[in-house]
C-alpha cells in the first residue's frame, strides 16, 4: 500500500485563513470527482468558515467525558473506516483528549498516511517544535502544543498562507476571527503590529528554507552538479591569515546584497593535521564570521582548491572570494596556485579575487622550524660529521687489497645516514660532501688528485652524494614532524583540559587559566579587560601559583596597588621572574603571563586560551543581563497584571460601596428600613472584599520585596486553624484538628493569613463542605485542606501559585489571583511548604507541611 500524500498550510498567526484555504480546495476536488471528507475542522464560530463546509461529508467526532466536561475529538478509527481518497484534518499540533489512539494529532494523521489516505491540514508556525522558544521571546507566549518540525518537512507539499499584519488586524477588528468582546483585548496583547510582523518573517524564513531543502532534493535526484543561484551563497576560502578578516567582510558586504544571502567560510585543515594557521587566528577569525551572521566549516584534504569547489558545488554557491596570493613569485613560478587552480575549475561559480595589503610579499611567515635535537646529538653529530670521514679513509687506505672505491662510497653512505640520524641535515650534508671528496682523492684514479677518469667512478660519487642528502632531509623532517606532532597533542591537551575547567566551577575562567598556567609552567596568569581602547586595564580573572611550604591547592593573592602583570613573589627558593609578557587576546582583553618568557608557541596557546576566557566572560555577562531581563519582564508582568486587576476587581467594589453610599445619601430615610439594612450590608460586604484585596497586594508586594520576617513562636495549632476560618461561611468547612498535636514554631499571623487564603480559595473553587485536617508525620505537622471539586490538571498544579493566576484564567472573577501565591510565600517564610495534589475520588487537596521546630529558623 502506497503511503499517503501530506499538504500543510502554514500560517504565521491564527486568523490569516488557513482553514479556509483548505476548505476551498476540498470543495475544489470535489467538483473534480475526488472523494473527500473532513475527518476534523475547527471553525471557532467564524460564519465564512462554516459555509464553506456545507456540501462537504464530515466524519462524526468522538466524545470524550473529562472532569465533568464533554469533549469532541478526531476519531481516527472513523476516518479509516471510511478510508477516503484526501481527510482535512485541521490543527495538526493539537493535543488529543483522552483515551484516543494517541497523545498528539500529528501521531494520528501519520496513521492515516500509513493507511494510504492523502491528509491535508493546517499548523501554524509558532507550533513547531524548532521555534517554539522564538516565538515566546516574541508574543510572551508559550505555546504547550508542538509538532516536531521534521513531520512537517516531511510534507509533499508546504504552502504559506500569507497575510500583512494590517490586513489581519483589519480583519480581526470585524469580528471574523474572534469573538467581539475579546478582540480589543487581541489587538493589544498577541496581534501587536510588531509581534505579527515578526511571526511573519519566521514564516516566510521557515518556508523558504523548506524551498531550499526540496530544490536541492530535486538536484540530487536528477544529478545536477551545476550550482542553481536561486539565493546568494558567497563561500570565502580562509586561510587563517591576516588577510582573512578582510575578505570575510567583503564576502559578508556580498551576501547582504540580495534578501536571505549567506555566507560560509571554508577553512581547508591539510590531511597531516599538522602544518597551518594558528589556533588562535582560526578562532578570532570564526568568533567573526558568527558575528556577521555566517557559518564555518572545517574540510581536511590535501587539495586545497578540489575541496573549496567541493564545498561550494554542495552548498550551491554562487560566488567564491579568495585572496590574492601571498607566495612569492618563485613559488607561482613552479606551483600554479590554490586561486589559480579554483578559478580554472570553478566552471559557473564566479570567482572573486580580492587584493589586501599582505598580497605578494609573504609578509605572513609561518614560524621557522627549529629541529628538536639536544645540543649533545648536535655536538656528537658534528664531531662525527668533521672527524668521521678522514678517519674512515683512513681506515680503508690502509687496507690495500680491497676494492677501496666501491667499499670506500658505501661506507661514506652509511656515515652519513649515521650523521643525519644524530644530528639532522646540515651535518649529515658535511659529512657527505667531506665523504664525496675524499673518496675522489684517495680511492678513485688517479689517486692523489681530484680528476676522475672513469665515468662510472664520477658517476658512484654523485650518487653518493644525492643519496645522503635525500635521506639527510628525510630524517630531518620525520624529526621536526615528531616534535610537531608532540607539540600538537600538547597544545590538544592543553586547549581541552583548560575547555573542561571553564565549563563549569564558580569561577570558571580563574579554572582555565590556572589549567594554563600549570601547563606552561607559569608563576602567575592574569587576564585584564578594559571598556574602550583609552579606558585602564582591569583584572577580571586571576591564576597564581601556591606559595612556597603552601598547602595543596593555596594560592597568593596579589598585595594592594602591586602591578597586576608583576604578581608577588612567591617563597625564597624560586627563580627570578624574566618580567610580565602582555599577550593581546582581543582590543578588550589581554593576558599578563609572569614567571618566565614563553616561546611563540606558547603564547599562541595562550591567546587560545583567552578567547576561550573571553566566551567565558562573555556568557557570564550574558547570563547576568539575561536574569536582569528576565526579571523586569516578570515586574512588567506583574504590573500589567496589576493594573488590570485594578481596573477591574479594585473597582467592582468601589462602585458597589459608591452606590450603596449614594443612595442611602440622596434618598435617606425615604428608603425602607429593610431596603437601607440590605444596602448597609452590600456596602460592608464590598468594603471587606476591598480590604481583602488591598491585603493581597500588599502582601504579594511584601514577598517579592523580601521584607517579610517571620516573628517565631510555639503556637497551638488548633488555635490557629479557627481564627483563618473565620471569613469562612458557617457549615462551609469541616474542622479535624487534634487538640494534642505538639506546638509548632511559626509566625501564627503569617500561618493564619495563608491558610485562611487556602480555604477559601478552596470553599470558591472545590464548593462546601471543605475539610481541613492536620497531623503529624515524623517531625513535621500536616495539615490537609481538602475539596471534592473539579479539581486542577497536573501540568496546571504548579501555575497555580503564580501570582494574578485564576482558575482557567478566567478574565472576570472575585479576586486577583493573588490568594495561592500570597499563602505559599507566607508559608514557605516560614519555614514550610504549600503543594497541591488530587483528591482521591475527584478534588484539590493543599497539603500545608509545618515543621515542628521552625524549618529555616
Amino acid at each position: 500500500m502506497r503511503r499517503g500524500r501530506l499538504r500543510v498550510y502554514l500560517g504565521a498567526a491564527p486568523g490569516v485563513g488557513k482553514t479556509y484555504a483548505m476548505l476551498d480546495e476540498a470543495r475544489r476536488r470535489v467538483e473534480r470527482g475526488t472523494d473527500v471528507v473532513v475527518a476534523l475542522v475547527e471553525t471557532h464560530g467564524r460564519a465564512g468558515t462554516a459555509a464553506l463546509l456545507d456540501g462537504l461529508e464530515v466524519v462524526p467526532r468522538r466524545t470524550v467525558e473529562h472532569r465533568g466536561t464533554t469533549l469532541t475529538d478526531l476519531d481516527v478509527d472513523a476516518v479509516l473506516a471510511r478510508h477516503p481518497e484526501i481527510a482535512l484534518v485541521d490543527e495538526l499540533a493539537h493535543t488529543n483528549a483522552p483515551g484516543g489512539r494517541h497523545a498528539k494529532r500529528w501521531e494520528d494523521v501519520e496513521d492515516l498516511l500509513a493507511a494510504g489516505i492523502d491528509v491535508v491540514t493546517t499548523v501554524n508556525v509558532q507550533h513547531l517544535e524548532s521555534l517554539n522558544d522564538v516565538a515566546r521571546a516574541i508574543t510572551g507566549v508559550r505555546q504547550q502544543e508542538t509538532v516536531p518540525d521534521a513531520v512537517v518537512r516531511r510534507a509533499d507539499q508546504i504552502e504559506l498562507v500569507d497575510m500583512s499584519p494590517e490586513a489581519l488586524r483589519r480583519r480581526l477588528a470585524h469580528g471574523n476571527v474572534y469573538a467581539a468582546e475579546t478582540v480589543d483585548a487581541a489587538l493589544t496583547q498577541y496581534f501587536r503590529v510588531g509581534n505579527l510582523t515578526a511571526l511573519r518573517e519566521l514564516a516566510l524564513l521557515w518556508t523558504a528554507d523548506r524551498v531550499d531543502d526540496a530544490l536541492e532534493a530535486y538536484r540530487t535526484a536528477h544529478g545536477i552538479s551545476d550550482p542553481w543561484p536561486a539565493r546568494e551563497r558567497v563561500v570565502v576560502a580562509v586561510t587563517g591569515g591576516p588577510e582573512t578578516e578582510t575578505l570575510l567582510r567583503r564576502g559578508a558586504r556580498i551576501a547582504a546584497q540580495s534578501a536571505g544571502g549567506q555566507l560560509l567560510a571554508v577553512h581547508v585543515l591539510r590531511g597531516d593535521g599538522l602544518r597551518g594557521a594558528p589556533p588562535d587566528a582560526l578562532a578570532r577569525q570564526r568568533l567573526l564570521v558568527e558575528q556577521l551572521g555566517g557559518t564555518w566549516h572545517t574540510v581536511v584534504a590535501d587539495d586545497v582548491a578540489a575541496a573549496v569547489l567541493e564545498v561550494a558545488r554542495g552548498v550551491n554557491a554562487s560566488r567564491i572570494v579568495l585572496g590574492v596570493t601571498r607566495r612569492s613569485r618563485l613559488a607561482q613560478a613552479l606551483s600554479p596556485g590554490v586561486g589559480t587552480e579554483v578559478i580554472r575549475d570553478a566552471g559557473d561559480i564566479d570567482v572573486l579575487v580580492v587584493t589586501h595589503p599582505h598580497a605578494g610579499g609573504r609578509r605572513f611567515r609561518r614560524p621557522p622550524r627549529r629541529g628538536t635535537l639536544t645540543g649533545r646529538r648536535r655536538l656528537l653529530g658534528w664531531g662525527l660529521a668533521v672527524a668521521g670521514p678522514p678517519t674512515l679513509a683512513l681506515a680503508l687506505d690502509a687496507a690495500t687489497t680491497w676494492d677501496t672505491l666501491s667499499i670506500a662510497l658505501m661506507l661514506f653512505l652509511a656515515l652519513t645516514v649515521g650523521v643525519a640520524l644524530v644530528a639532522g641535515l646540515v651535518p649529515a650534508l658535511v659529512a657527505a660532501a667531506l665523504g664525496g671528496a675524499l673518496s675522489n682523492v684517495l680511492f678513485a684514479p688517479p689517486v692523489g688528485t681530484w680528476s676522475i677518469t672513469e665515468p662510472r667512478n664520477a658517476l658512484a660519487i654523485v650518487v653518493l652524494v644525492a643519496v645522503a642528502v635525500g635521506v639527510s632531509a628525510v630524517v630531518d623532517l620525520a624529526a621536526r614532524r615528531t616534535a610537531e606532532a608532540a607539540r600538537a597533542r600538547a597544545e590538544a591537551d592543553t586547549l581541552a583540559a583548560t575547555a573542561a575547567a571553564s565549563l563549569g566551577g564558580e569561577d570558571p575562567a580563574g579554572a582555565a587559566l590556572e589549567a594554563l598556567r600549570e601547563a606552561l609552567r607559569l608563576r602567575h596568569v592574569v587576564a585584564q579587560r578594559r571598556a574602550a581602547p583609552a579606558a585602564p586595564w582591569v583584572d577580571v580573572a586571576t591564576a597564581h601559583a601556591p606559595a612556597a611550604g603552601a598547602a595543596p591547592g593555596a594560592a597568593l593573592d596579589a598585595a594592594p596597588g602591586a602591578d597586576p602583570g608583576a604578581g608577588p613573589h612567591d617563597g625564597p627558593d624560586d627563580g627570578p621572574d624574566d618580567g610580565p609578557t602582555e599577550v593581546p587576546v582581543t582590543d578588550a582583553l589581554r593576558l599578563v603571563l609572569t614567571g618566565r618568557t614563553p616561546p611563540p608557541h606558547e603564547v599562541r596557546l595562550a591567546r587560545a586560551v583567552g578567547l576561550q576566557v573571553e566566551a567565558v566572560l562573555e556568557r557570564d555577562a550574558l547570563r547576568v543581563e539575561a536574569g536582569t531581563a528576565r526579571a523586569e519582564r516578570e515586574r512588567g508582568a506583574m504590573r500589567t497584571a496589576l493594573l488590570a486587576a485594578v481596573s477591574h476587581d479594585l473597582r467592582t467594589p468601589l462602585a458597589a460601596i459608591k452606590a450603596s453610599v449614594s443612595a442611602l445619601r440622596s434618598l435617606g430615610d425615604a428608603i425602607p428600613a429593610d431596603e437601607r439594612t440590605a444596602l448597609l450590608g452590600d456596602a460592608e460586604h464590598n468594603a471587606d472584599r476591598l480590604q481583602h484585596l488591598v491585603d493581597d497586594l500588599l502582601d504579594m508586594s511584601r514577598l517579592d520585596a523580601g521584607v517579610v520576617v517571620p516573628r517565631r513562636a510555639p503556637v497551638a495549632l488548633d488555635e490557629v486553624v479557627p481564627a483563618a476560618l473565620a471569613g469562612v461561611p458557617e457549615g462551609a468547612v469541616d474542622v479535624d484538628v487534634p487538640e494534642d498535636l505538639p506546638l509548632v514554631t511559626v509566625d501564627a499571623a503569617l500561618l493564619e493569613r495563608a491558610l485562611a487564603n487556602v480555604v477559601e480559595n478552596a470553599v470558591r473553587y472545590g464548593g462546601a463542605p471543605v475539610r481541613v485536617s492536620a497531623g503529624q508525620v515524623d517531625d513535621v505537622v500536616v495539615v490537609r485542606v481538602v475539596d471534592h471539586g473539579p479539581g486542577v490538571p497536573d501540568d496546571r498544579k504548579a501555575a497555580m501559585f503564580t501570582a494574578f493566576q485564576r482558575l482557567d484564567d478566567a478574565p472576570r472573577g472575585h479576586g486577583l489571583g493573588l490568594g495561592l501565591a500570597v499563602a505559599r510565600g507566607f508559608v514557605t517564610a516560614d519555614g514550610g511548604t504549600l503543594d497541591a495534589e488530587d483528591t482521591p475520588g475527584g478534588g484539590l487537596t493543599m497539603v500545608l507541611t509545618i515543621p515542628l521546630d521552625g524549618g529555616g529558623a
